[in-house]
């Protein structure tokens, strides 16, 4: 009677610890990794283009250069996007935060003739600050973020056109380049990693493809933009952030339970505001990036850029009621997006299919990540 006294005694124990401390197998933590869904599709996206653009140049280094700066461009304002969605949050005012940037750093230097340096300090400042009220306001007022950041979205935007026109009676400023030449903050978001390596790599004739460009004896890759290197920094910076730091456990339980959170001494309130800085903070990155490429700012840039941030989030396997995600997964649907929307280029198909491919794509990846969490987890 003893025996089965303790055996029942075990079997409760057993019964009523906590899910947590179970040992997981290897393939269940595989499949309940957020970013496995982002992964299939890469590898999707990948081997549909080597077999119908394959041969058009879209492999060769220039046609990578092509797609990566595009899914970096994707990748930075996704990292930021990613973290405050992981957070509880949503930051619909990206978009309009790229365009309102641009135009304060152009205005600043085209046409009030202030260093590029001061003018990239100034947006910056002015960006984390908007980005701080956003997250205020949601903290203070309790109202859904959708909304005061859908607010923040048409002020920014109505602003932006206002002052750039109320200046220079126009919408586009151009001359950036010019006014920034030389400038040593305005080359880390302009500028190009690596030249010399391209260069070598021409001079000795080791790639054929590297001298065939449209000047004889010159790299057709003549570096690796900024615009790159700043999203592969955001991504690790927001990786480390999420998986090795207290931080980061703060990130999840605030968008998981913040109540439970506060419970256990988790500042909430501090967390939030700060992704939302984040998110403003990595848009100005993508507008300062953007306005060097370009030479010019355009008052309506970054129109639904957000929602393209949203989307790479969820491709990425994060969860739209916070508290799970993957800086890894977002920055895979960025880079989704970055070969479609070159590859369909390549392949000779109607761009405007981008689109649609972006809603498919985004209804594909959440049916999926949900089969598949409830398929492993038993929830229902």
């Amino acid at each position: 009677m003893a025996d089965t006294g303790e055996q029942t005694i075990e079997q409760l124990k057993e019964e009523i610890r906590d899910e947590r401390l179970r040992e997981t197998s290897r393939l269940r933590k595989m499949f309940i990794r957020p970013e496995l869904g982002a992964i299939c599709g890469a590898i999707l996206v990948f081997a549909f283009f080597l077999v119908v653009a394959g041969g058009s140049g879209m492999f060769a280094p220039e046609g990578i250069i092509n797609w990566s700066v595009v899914s970096a461009q994707f990748a930075i304002i996704a990292v930021g996007a990613c973290l405050l969605m992981i957070a509880g949050e949503f930051d619909l005012s990206v978009g309009s935060m790229i365009g309102f940037s641009g135009i304060v750093i152009a205005l600043m230097t085209v046409q009030w003739g202030l260093p590029a340096w001061f003018a990239i300090i100034v947006a910056f400042a002015l960006a984390l600050a908007i980005g701080a009220l956003n997250g205020y306001l949601v903290i203070k007022t309790g109202l859904p973020s959708f909304i005061v950041t859908l607010a923040f979205l048409y002020i920014l935007r109505g602003a932006t056109i206002y002052i750039s026109i109320a200046t220079t009676r126009k919408t586009i400023i151009g001359g950036v380049r010019e006014a920034a030449e030389g400038d040593p903050i305005a080359w880390l978001f302009g500028g190009k990693l690596f030249s010399g390596l391209f260069v070598w790599l021409s001079d000795i004739g080791i790639v054929d493809k590297f001298v065939a460009g449209p000047k004889a004896g010159q790299p057709v890759v003549e570096g690796i933009p900024m615009l790159v290197i700043w999203a592969i920094a955001l991504i690790i910076f927001g990786h480390v952030l999420l998986t090795r730091t207290k931080f980061g456990n703060w990130i999840f339980a605030s968008g998981g339970d913040s109540q439970a959170a506060r419970y256990v001494g988790v500042p909430v309130n501090r967390v939030k505001i700060l992704m939302f800085m984040f998110s403003a903070f990595c848009a100005t990155v993508f507008a300062t990036c953007q306005v060097m490429e370009f030479g010019s700012a355009a008052a309506d840039r970054g129109l639904l850029k957000e929602f393209e941030a949203i989307i790479s989030v969820v491709i990425g396997g994060a969860l739209l009621t916070g508290g799970y995600g993957s800086v890894i997964g977002a920055a895979l649907g960025a880079l989704i997006f970055g070969v479609v929307q070159q590859g369909l280029f390549f392949a000779g198909v109607e761009s405007s299919l981008f689109r649609v491919f972006l809603g498919v794509i985004l209804l594909l990846a959440v049916i999926l990540n949900t089969y598949i969490r409830r398929m492993i987890t038993g929830e229902r």
